[in-house]
């Protein structure tokens, strides 16, 4: 499996300022030194030395992830802002890809706001794409927010083939993978998913809430989460900020990599990013969790920082 991220904040878009590219700058220009203007080469390591808070950007688009299956089957996570980078991507590409399977956490504006915008895939008769939600009443809350006043466009206006399946306590197939998926803490509701595809495995886990309850070792959780080769996992807030903000909906991120140590997870990427932190504070919680993964007295994962763009293979 492959997996690309296309949205990674949380709560709203926050495009990059005017103020914050320009701080990016200042800071590459107080670390230029005569000696890193010299030739091309050296201008090269310069650059390639820079930190990635300053050379590159988090993004500021909302929940949408991908995951490409062995057999080129793409699954998409969530339809927030980061949907409409990747439909634009495969245009610009010239890939006519006729298939998609978007499987929704929840539908909070952040993890649907970008569907109406997924063009020209929805608008295209050629395409089918089938949405998965273990709640039963999926395209009636997917049109709601696609009527007047809220939007000039229907639902029934899309020329794809649409298609609504509601996800079974046993999961559902696709292509080789097993799609299974699990409630979360959330207000109104959330589910996790976990993609299996022959001996590997990942789970997706948005707007997630960590309690004592999901480090308990019980059949179910056990199934779902031990030995998992990549977590995504909300990690929105410091543990001062998951304190202060009991019962919003997220997790920490040094809880986050607790969790996954629990579990014996090879990997965890911290997602879901506040939108009120800019690049170089949630570089600072990279760091910071990394540094606190190597140093539990029990199994460390490897901490990774999701961004528009990464690719990881699992």
């Amino acid at each position: 499996m492959k997996v690309k991220f296309w949205g990674v904040r949380g709560s709203v878009p926050v495009p990059l300022t005017n103020m914050q590219l320009q701080r990016k700058i200042s800071a590459v220009v107080q670390r230029i030194e005569p000696e890193d203007l010299v030739s091309p080469e050296a201008r090269e390591l310069f650059i390639s030395k820079l930190p990635d808070y300053i050379f590159t950007t988090v993004g500021g688009n909302t929940t949408c992830v991908e995951v490409m299956l062995n057999d080129g089957t793409i699954a998409l996570f969530d339809a927030g802002t980061g949907i409409r980078e990747f439909g634009i991507s495969l245009s610009k590409q010239g890939k006519h890809i006729r298939d998609y399977h978007v499987f929704f956490s929840h539908f909070h504006w952040d993890h649907i706001q970008g569907l109406l915008f997924f063009s020209p895939q929805v608008f295209n008769p050629e395409c089918s794409i089938t949405f998965y939600s273990p709640v039963k009443n999926l395209k009636e809350i997917l049109s709601n927010q696609m009527k007047l006043p809220y939007f000039p466009i229907t639902i029934d206006q899309f020329r794809a083939k649409i298609n609504y399946v509601t996800i079974p306590p046993e999961g559902v197939t696709l292509g080789n993978a097993k799609v299974t998926c699990r409630a979360v803490n959330h207000p109104g509701g959330c589910y996790a998913y976990k993609i299996t595809e022959n001996d590997k495995s990942l789970v997706f886990s948005t707007d997630t809430e960590l309690r004592e309850a999901d480090f308990i070792k019980n059949e179910k959780s056990t199934k779902f989460f031990e030995n998992t080769d990549l977590l995504i996992i909300d990690s929105q807030y410091t543990l001062d900020e998951a304190l202060e903000k009991h019962d919003w909906g997220h997790t920490s991120f040094s809880l986050g990599v607790e969790f996954a140590s629990e579990w014996m997870i090879k990997k965890v990427v911290l997602f879901h990013h506040e939108p009120l932190y800019e690049d170089k504070k949630v570089y600072e919680i990279l760091e910071k969790a990394r540094w606190y993964a190597n140093n539990l007295y029990s199994y460390s994962p490897e901490v990774i920082l999701a961004r528009e763009g990464l690719e990881i293979e699992v």
